[in-house]
């Protein structure tokens, strides 16, 4: 009989999970496709293989974090294809972060997965009156695992429509040598529609929050809350604004229809504010803010922690530690530098109820760069002279840290968010690494948001924003009352620069507010640092690169190898 190992390869390749199933025992290949729909274990693995392509934002382009192409970061290695970002050089055939066919085929797991999972042979089980209690259960977790792929399929849609506009909405199994000429890309509209009914399926049989070895599935919480983010991009400028693309014919792959009509505008920011606020109001759930702002991103307190909604968590390694440690440590890359665009959006804290933006010209704050800033920022980045592994961190010109070593920081700072500073590279000593997909947070942030813009004035608004700012370990001063509705927008954007920072929202943030070419087509910045005298530094403010930024760039390009198979496609506005 001719055996088909093709149900195995999402298996196979799936080392890092986020749940705490074992996956690291031998897979046998040699069972046919009948055997392997009939086994309840292997349509587990199968089930479980389901998370694979989730997004792991470590590494995730050519070895940098997707913060080295905004304002976040400048990665320190040239010929890491991040650059091209950065100077504007990709293309549709050239794309840094062409993800297409990985969430195809992720999209094609899920669809194998529901197309055959009920095919296990539970007989053995179910005329066993001593098995009855397992037969039940098994039921159920199958069951369950059918409605985790449709969330999963939801949220893998929801990746290539924030990059790419609409894409061909596919639920049936595609075979290799099945006629695909006929596909065509569904509309945005439809895309979100799909989305959000699939979350909406899920979230009634999921449930409410994972616990134990099941940390790290999907959820009704994961599921509402990816629905309430699809959401909010649908209600946000860009996805009602196609007058960027000058001449484009197929406005309905880029944006939603009546964008223009305030009427339709606020009905899609208040749909995004109740769907944010219905996660908020899940009682009873476990969910609450972190109280430790650092520790919610290390090890196994910050994949524990209750502020994660929907996370990821990888294998025990200490590969990222070598891709970001300081240079002046053995076997460090240096890699994702923060910016001082970044480190300027950090509030300097005047008192327990003031706090103020912080400014170069301004004496006090120039002459002491990093005293009394917002906590959030020694929790994220590595500043010169800070302590990081038990030894100040020399980023002054000629330090063991600073400029003149090859892959030095070309900013003047290191990452430390996410980093285990307790890992000894020469002895290979690891830890889990936590990717947090959605979080509280970033829920209450998303709220505030359309809150603001349907019903700007209204008192949870600010209430939310404040939650973030105090958290414990943070305790930044409240937002001053009184706000206006844009002086409130500000508030938000701002907190959700440095709340979310390295967090690989950004990007997509910027896009989303139509600020993307003036801010990641402005200069990146650092420092200069010099040491005057021992102990004694100056700093001085510097230009790291110009970065390029167009309209074009709202969107990705269909990949060209696509748009060479479907010769009926039309490329993306602008490409």
């Amino acid at each position: 009989m001719k055996k088909n190992i093709f149900y195995f390869l999402g298996i196979i390749s799936l080392l890092h999970f986020t749940a705490c199933d074992k996956l690291d025992r031998e897979v046998i290949t040699t069972w046919n496709k009948e055997e392997v729909n009939s086994i309840y274990s292997l349509t587990k693995d199968r089930a479980t293989a389901m998370y694979a392509d989730l997004p792991n934002g470590f590494t995730e382009i050519d070895g940098a974090m997707l913060a080295s192409a905004t304002d976040e970061a400048e990665h320190t290695l040239e010929t890491s294809d991040v650059q091209s970002f950065n100077a504007g050089s990709w293309d549709a055939v050239t794309n840094p972060d062409n993800v297409w066919s990985n969430y195809f085929k992720a999209i094609r797991n899920v669809n194998l997965f529901l197309a055959n999972s009920d095919g296990v042979n539970m007989d053995p089980l179910k005329l066993d009156p001593t098995k009855l209690a397992t037969y039940n259960a098994q039921v159920a977790d199958i069951k369950r695992w059918k409605y985790e792929g449709q969330f999963l399929r939801s949220y893998y849609y929801f990746e290539l429509i924030k990059r790419y506009g609409g894409v061909p909405i596919i639920t049936n199994v595609l075979y290799l040598g099945d006629n695909v000429s006929n596909i065509q890309r569904d509309s945005l509209a439809k895309c979100v529609r799909f989305i959000v009914n699939e979350c909406d399926t899920a979230a009634k049989y999921l449930p409410v929050k994972p616990v134990g070895v099941e940390l790290g599935r999907a959820s009704k919480g994961a599921a509402m809350a990816l629905k309430a983010k699809v959401l909010l991009y649908a209600a946000s400028d860009l996805w009602n604004t196609p007058s960027w693309a000058t001449g484009y014919a197929n406005a309905e792959f880029i944006s939603l229809p009546d964008g223009n009509n305030p009427v339709i505008r606020t009905a899609r920011w208040k749909a995004a504010a109740d769907a944010a606020k219905a996660v908020i109001d899940l009682a009873g759930t476990g969910y609450a803010l972190a109280l430790d702002y650092k520790a919610m991103f290390l090890g196994s307190q910050g994949y524990n922690s209750t502020e994660h909604i929907f996370v990821r968590r990888n294998a025990a390694s200490n590969e990222f530690e070598k891709a970001v440690y300081p240079i002046g440590f053995d076997l460090a890359k240096s890699g994702n530098a923060p910016s001082q665009n970044l480190v300027d959006a950090y509030e300097v804290k005047k008192s327990a109820t003031v706090a103020e933006a912080f400014d170069w010209s301004n004496p006090a704050h120039a002459a002491n760069l990093y005293t009394g800033r917002d906590p959030r920022l020694e929790a994220s980045v590595i500043t010169n002279n800070s302590l990081f592994k038990a030894r100040g961190i020399e980023i002054w010109t000629g330090g063991k840290d600073g400029k003149g070593i090859n892959l030095a920081t070309k900013t003047g700072y290191y990452l430390k968010k996410y980093v285990d500073e307790n890992l000894d590279l020469n002895l290979g000593t690891t830890s889990i690494h936590t990717w947090s997909l959605i979080r509280l947070a970033d829920v209450y942030l998303w709220y505030a948001e359309a809150l603001n813009e349907y019903s700007p004035g209204h008192a949870d608004i600010k209430k939310y924003v404040d939650l973030v700012r105090e958290r414990k370990t943070v305790e930044m001063p409240k937002v001053p009352a009184g706000k206006t509705q844009t002086e409130m927008r500000d508030i938000i954007r701002h907190e959700r620069h440095v709340e979310l920072a390295f967090e690989g929202h950004r990007a997509w943030d910027l896009r989303r507010w139509m600020t993307a070419p003036a801010v990641l087509g402005a200069e990146l910045k650092g420092v200069q640092i010099t040491q005057t005298t021992p102990g004694v530094y100056s700093y001085a403010k510097i230009k790291v690169e110009d970065r390029v930024f167009t309209p074009k760039m709202y969107f990705y390009p269909i990949p060209q190898s696509e748009i060479l198979k479907m010769s009926n496609w039309k490329q993306n506005p602008l490409w």
